[in-house]
């Protein structure tokens, strides 16, 4: 079945329930929320529910504390993508006005779980909070639901290396340089997606040719050296590679980007879109005295990369490519 996707309160489908529903911003669609969602579509199918979503567009913070509002790891596209491989198959994007920000937890509950997606079973984690100013909680999510006719389940937190599965501990371990530990948290690589630009030239004509990605809009990783994955998706086709994020400082730096070397033989077209996921960290970017020292490290990173690859295949079992 194909996601369903909602984005008004005037285009709501009526027959949107009776459903099995969890609420929240979900960037990511981290460890913590799938196990949320694969309850939502248990729950659903037991009871001959629809499994949905309810999520926001801008992030909440966004309106109410910009000072405060996080840089998202993904577009609200890329959210839906992801719910629907949990198996989610409805989803309302809420667009998150000051009038929805005034609503009390009761009367968001009533106007907007009960009466309009028809909830049944509403599923949260432990740190839920609903309502203008954050006033409702957890208690008061069951006390609400038990008056309006829809069961509160609240899931336990996952932990992942003794730590609490967050979308914030996320960003934090990405923006460090930590895509393995963020990985495991997401249970899938991190990503980034975009068109690709043109660079300056100076790469194919002075080190290696590579596909490039401006990072206005995505969520890159600290600067330096990546194992990565990249992907067309407009067809599936997927390359090892090795990816610098930074500003390339041999060559006196300039706009920030992501530069993606294929270690697979590449296309003959280039693809005009691609996804870069980022599976370990290499090193961290530097300036070399010449271009000629920064190829022979480059070369020196793919063999890492190549490396680790077969490291990465002998360990599942894969023959590497």
């Amino acid at each position: 079945m194909s996601l369903r996707v909602f984005r008004s309160l005037e285009n709501l489908a009526p027959d949107f329930g009776p459903c099995a529903l969890t609420v929240g911003n979900f960037d990511g669609v981290h460890a913590a929320h799938r196990r949320i969602m694969e309850r939502v579509v248990s729950l659903a199918r037991e009871n001959g529910w629809k499994p949905a979503v309810l999520t926001f567009d801008p992030h909440p913070a966004a309106l109410v504390a910009p000072e405060r509002a996080p840089r998202l790891m993904t577009t609200i596209e890329q959210r839906c993508e992801l719910m629907a491989s949990a198996g989610v198959e409805q989803v309302f994007v809420l667009p998150f006005t000051r009038q929805i920000a005034a609503l009390s937890p009761e009367e968001f509950v009533r106007d907007i779980l009960a009466a309009r997606l028809q909830a049944r079973a509403v599923l949260v984690g432990e740190n839920f909070r609903f309502g203008a100013r954050a006033a409702g909680d957890t208690s008061a999510l069951a006390a609400l639901g038990a008056q309006y006719g829809f069961q509160a389940v609240i899931v336990p937190a996952v932990r992942r290396r003794g730590l609490i599965v967050s979308s914030s501990g996320i960003r934090a371990s990405i923006l460090s340089g930590n895509v393995y530990l963020a990985g495991r948290m997401l249970e899938r690589p991190h990503f980034v997606e975009g068109d690709v630009i043109s660079g300056r030239g100076i790469g194919s004509r002075r080190t290696v040719p590579t596909l490039n990605l401006g990072v206005e809009g995505a969520f890159p990783p600290a600067d330096g050296v990546y194992v990565t994955q990249t992907s067309d998706p407009s067809t599936s086709r997927r390359w090892r590679s090795i990816t610098n994020v930074g500003v390339r400082p041999t060559f006196g730096g300039g706009a920030r980007t992501i530069e993606s070397y294929l270690l697979d033989p590449p296309p003959e077209e280039p693809p005009a879109r691609i996804r870069v996921e980022f599976l370990h960290r290499v090193r961290p970017e530097r300036k070399f005295e010449s271009p000629e020292a920064l190829k022979a490290r480059i070369l020196l990173d793919v063999a890492r990369a190549q490396a680790w690859f077969r490291r990465a295949a002998r360990l599942a079992g894969t023959p590497a490519s």
